[in-house]
């Protein structure tokens, strides 16, 4: 065998046995995946901006005025001269 052929091999064992781990603990996964999905990013407080903006036709001046743009916690997030501002801005 060659160094290359062995390195490879244990790529794919290290790559199956993460992904058995995935498979069998849904429990964590789904945990991380329902945090993070349940934060807003600045992005996203941003597009929500946007789409107030394009429906009002003026800047919102508080962040309880685009709830109805975005799905998620964006309590840290304020608005600063008609940007977010916030964790990640």
């Amino acid at each position: 065998m060659h160094l290359s052929e062995v390195a490879m091999a244990a790529a794919i064992t290290v790559s199956i046995a993460g992904v058995s781990y995935a498979a069998l603990n849904t429990d964590g996964i789904q945990k991380t995946a329902t945090t993070v999905a349940g934060k807003a990013s600045c992005r996203t407080v941003d597009q929500a901006i946007a789409g107030y903006v394009a429906q009002h036709s003026t800047a919102p001046t508080r962040i309880e005025q685009l709830r109805p743009w975005v799905r998620g916690d964006i309590s840290a997030y304020r608005i600063v001269k008609g940007r977010a501002a916030g964790p990640g801005c």
